[in-house]
């Protein structure tokens, strides 16, 4: 029972924590400037992409110990949120408006910023539960150590960036902060319920660790590519739409480091 309550508080406080905090911050830096948005949602954007690219998809690498299963699953995931997005749009017009059926039908991903932060909530909380598996799964071996607590730590530090990435496009359209802030901490639930499961399991399945990282990945580029970078570029047409990510991803780098992933 310890044990127990142990892994539930810290990945509460690291997972359900480290998103909120990403949603306040991101509320405390929202501008309504469409530039300062702009600058936001490219910031986020190579924050994310930095993610998945040094962080999510090496740990799937490692895991599946076969090089195709994650380019697969990364493939998958961006393919199935893409088709997700394409029944949304569909379903979003009423079918009985010819015109307006002939203006979206092949309106793929063009829908409201509000969508895409719900769709990246999904994958962060898709990435939670092999994260909060691992927290479990070493308590579960090591018991209560301060091991599982770097681990968790870790967790919340890159919590921080996503929460922010999950809360700034639903402010940026117009949603309210608590809600933003709650859908920013409501993804980092499965950290917990994850962690109950590694705890009890007591060990991870590596190809399943592979294809959850790989598939919430996937859906994360559909997002920064197709949602937030083309979103920024139309609310501030210049090339410095285009460092910012840059900049976004070298923080992401330093993160990353900073949590002990080298």
């Amino acid at each position: 029972m310890p044990s127990l309550l142990f892994v539930i508080a810290l990945t509460a406080a690291t997972g359900v924590g480290g998103l909120a905090l990403g949603g306040v911050l991101a509320l405390l830096l929202k501008r309504h400037s469409p530039r300062w948005s702009a600058v936001l949602l490219s910031f986020t954007a190579g924050l994310m992409l930095c993610i998945v690219s040094l962080d999510m998809v090496p740990e799937s690498l490692e895991a599946a110990g076969s090089f195709w299963l994650t380019p697969l699953f990364l493939l998958l995931g961006f393919g199935l949120t893409w088709l997700l997005n394409c029944w949304i749009d569909k379903s979003a017009h009423h079918p009985e408006d010819p015109e307006d059926s002939e203006d979206h039908n092949c309106a793929c991903g063009e829908h409201d910023l509000h969508t895409a932060g719900i769709i990246l909530a999904a994958a962060v909380a898709l990435h939670n539960v092999p994260v909060g598996m691992a927290v479990g799964s070493m308590v579960a071996v090591q018991g209560v150590c301060w091991a599982a607590v770097l681990a968790a730590v870790t967790i919340g530090l890159h919590n921080i960036p996503e929460g922010m990435s999950i809360a700034v496009p639903l402010l940026h359209d117009g949603s309210k902060a608590a809600a933003a802030i709650a859908v920013s901490a409501l993804s980092g639930v499965p950290t917990v319920l994850g962690a109950m499961a590694g705890l009890f399991i007591g060990s991870q399945a590596p190809i399943a660790l592979a294809c959850a990282l790989a598939l919430a990945g996937g859906a994360m580029l559909y997002v920064v590519f197709f949602e937030l970078l083309p979103e920024a570029y139309s609310a501030w047409r210049s090339k410095w739409a285009f460092v910012v990510p840059v900049i976004g991803f070298a923080v992401g780098v330093l993160l990353i480091v900073l949590g002990g992933h080298h």
